[in-house]
């Protein structure tokens, strides 16, 4: 192993592992269990214990939930790490001090740490010898990083599924749930309640657990494994009468209406319709957890988080969005519809394989006429060919599709086709909006240049 001196070689060094985010296609109970990252935990002398933790799964909203229940914790005068994936731009977002990053340093010291204390860490069982996974030496890290920077709390998101995930080696103060989607079927299952399962599974004995607005057959899950858990279950739609919310330029308008008969009015940052929901979950959270005042509100207020329609740029005005689901795709397409005219829009759209992309093809092509077909990175699989050919056979006399692999040669082309008030809209994976991000960085820095 060559010399460990900056944050890229850490990162590089524990990407050499078994990366799962990468690659799904082989996964095994050798690759993906939890027994491996107890005793790795064992091996480091726990420092997941030495800070209060928030667990939360889900297949959509992590992110934002997350964040909004970090920075309401932070509201209190608390220390807060967070825990998130994927990143969009630089893997210091995937370990935060509540959105903000550590100091290099400090990266690089837990970094060392880490590696030279792995090199005396041996795993083996009936199969043989197996080493650590990526996911698990990120999650290792990210605990390391709370308990040495002493953070009083973190929050945690899980990589995939619940069950198990490499963060489901926590007990956490309280587990949250966010709304359940097929996603990841060949790993979670090909049904809504298989999914569910394996999301419920971060429920702990005798721990609250906060559940989203979700279908029916997701909440019975829940419901059912709370109990099993004895576990305190509060359902967001239980303990609400009423979520209105309206997207404008400033931000998401909402007003909740909770059972117990008060109203929190806020203006969000975030903005969409699901961000409504999201801070719901969040305030019904920390709510439940004994803060509840107006930091806590004004600190959701303000949250920010990258590629959740995010404008980076203008002339023409550029939106990324992470939206990769049926369900996502259709609140992203309400909230530009609310905002801009549909007829003067680019989409700019890339989707990894294990996605439902039938269905989001569809929402798309009823509401937009201009489509650019482009490639997700080379992190995950990804057929940019068949998504438009796919476009292609679906689109009618007044629409237009092309593909441009290149991320920056789509930028470039859909900068030369938008009309001066029209909007660029990148969206169909989080991938995708870290490509057209860097692209659209890349040539800023080049026309500062000249």
């Amino acid at each position: 192993m060559k010399n460990i001196d900056t944050f890229n070689d850490i990162i590089n060094y524990m990407s050499l592992f078994t990366n799962l985010e990468k690659n799904l296609n082989h996964v095994n109970t050798r690759t993906y269990r939890l027994d491996r990252m107890n005793k790795l935990l064992d091996h480091f002398n726990h420092p997941e214990k030495n800070f209060k933790s928030i667990h939360v799964a889900g297949s959509k909203g992590k992110g934002s939930t997350s964040i909004f229940i970090a920075k309401g914790l932070e509201s209190q005068g608390f220390k807060v790490g967070l825990y998130a994936s994927p990143h969009l731009l630089d893997y210091r977002e995937r370990f935060t001090l509540c959105g903000t990053f550590f100091e290099n340093n400090f990266l690089i010291s837990c970094g060392k740490y880490l590696i030279n204390k792995l090199n005396s860490f041996t795993f083996k069982d009936e199969w043989g010898e197996a080493s650590p996974t990526t996911f698990e030496l990120f999650t290792l890290y990210s605990f390391i990083l709370f308990s040495e920077s002493h953070c009083n709390w973190a929050v945690i998101e899980t990589g995939l599924g619940g069950r198990l995930d490499a963060t489901n080696t926590i007990i956490p103060v309280a587990s949250v749930i966010t709304p359940i989607e097929l996603e990841h079927t060949n790993i979670l299952g090909t049904t809504i309640t298989a999914i569910a399962t394996e999301k419920s599974k971060i429920i702990k004995k005798n721990i609250p657990s906060f559940i989203a607005t979700m279908r029916d057959e997701a909440k019975e899950v829940m419901i059912e494994e709370a109990k099993n858990q004895n576990s305190e279950i509060h359902i967001l739609e239980q303990n609400i009468t009423l979520i209105k919310t309206h997207t404008t330029i400033e931000g998401e308008v909402i007003s909740i209406n909770w059972k117990d008969g008060r109203e929190d009015n806020l203006i969000l940052k975030l903005r969409g319709a699901v961000m409504a929901n999201n801070a719901a979950l969040a305030l019904m959270t920390l709510k439940s957890l004994g803060f509840d005042n107006d930091k806590v509100v004004e600190a959701i207020e303000t949250t920010t988080l990258p590629g959740r329609f995010e404008t980076i740029s203008q002339n023409p005005t550029l939106v990324i969005d992470g939206a990769h689901t049926p369900v996502s795709i259709t609140s992203l397409i309400n909230t530009v519809s609310q905002l801009y005219d549909k007829s003067k829009i680019v989409i700019i759209f890339g989707i990894i394989e294990d996605k439902d992309f039938t269905h989001i093809i569809q929402s798309l092509l009823t509401n937009f006429n201009t489509f650019i077909i482009s490639k997700p990175g080379t992190f995950k699989k990804s057929d940019p060919k068949a998504i438009y050919n796919f476009f292609e056979q679906k689109i009618n006399n007044n629409q237009s599709v092309i593909l441009k692999e290149d991320s920056k040669t789509a930028l470039l082309y859909a900068k030369h086709i938008c009309p001066k008030d029209g909007i660029i809209l990148c969206c169909g994976s989080f991938y995708m909006a870290t490509e057209i991000a860097q692209a659209n960085l890349e040539l800023m820095e080049k026309t500062e240049c000249h």
